[in-house]
């Protein structure tokens, strides 16, 4: 079963720009993630975004639990430093040397409803891991990270050597034309976007895109894999804006 496919290869899924989405681009790029009032005011001034609308903005945004008032501005809610955290490694993937071991996570647990199947299919899939079959889901083990311990309470965790030859399972778990048709798309988009705003949604898209690339070892990669050249891209976008917050 494939997993992490976009909606049609080379497609580019650009979203409605919105004052919440703008403040939340701008803290969760920024580290610490927080900032005055003022310097949000003027952040957001170059998307379209007024004061008035900017302060009703984060007015449901700290009730909403999104965001937490601090003495001079605003600063991301603990349950979004961990959006934080996920975008950061999206961007900087932590990898390790691989020799070809394989993560294999079998579920366990048994009479979960369907939210909480769900929840757990999502944070798998965070974890960059794909479904071989109901229940047992694989990476190649070259990710410099532990699973979470919670998840040994429904999942058993393995070391694996697949039988099947490693590039043809990689594309049986992975849309891997998919991903990298879609991420050439959007590397064309974002060389010709034209203003800020337009910039701006389309970086967005960037980082959605990023967040589902599977971080596979070189050899396991189709020939011309754009995923440096994305993250490198995004790279320079968030110093840009983050240089431009400072200044």
């Amino acid at each position: 079963m494939r997993m992490n496919v976009s909606a049609q290869p080379g497609e580019v899924d650009l979203r409605p720009l919105s004052a919440r989405s703008v403040v939340l681009s701008l803290l969760l790029g920024t580290h610490p993630p927080e900032l005055p009032v003022r310097e949000l005011i003027r952040a957001v001034e170059p998307f379209g975004v007024g004061g008035s609308t900017l302060r009703a903005a984060l007015s449901r945004m700290a009730a909403a639990g999104d965001l937490r008032r601090t003495d001079t501005g605003y600063r991301l809610s603990d349950r979004l430093l961990a959006r934080q955290r996920r975008q950061d490694d999206a961007v900087r993937p932590a990898t390790r040397a691989w020799d070809g071991d394989w993560e294999m996570v079998v579920i366990t647990a048994s009479g979960r409803g369907p939210a909480e199947r769900a929840e757990l299919r999502a944070r798998l899939t965070a974890l960059r891991l794909a479904e071989l079959r109901e229940g047992v889901w694989l990476r190649p083990a070259n990710l410099a990270r532990a699973l979470p311990d919670d998840l040994r309470e429904v999942a058993q965790h393995y070391t694996a050597r697949p039988g099947l030859p490693e590039r043809r399972l990689a594309a049986t778990l992975w849309p891997l034309d998919a991903w990298a048709a879609t991420a050439r798309a959007l590397l064309a988009h974002i060389g010709r976007a034209p203003g800020p705003a337009d910039r701006f949604t389309a970086y967005a898209a960037v980082v959605r895109h990023l967040l589902a690339d599977p971080v596979l070892p070189p050899r396991l990669l189709p020939d011309g894999w754009p995923g440096a050249d994305l993250r490198a891209a995004y790279a320079d976008y968030r110093r840009e804006v983050a240089e431009a917050v400072r200044a």
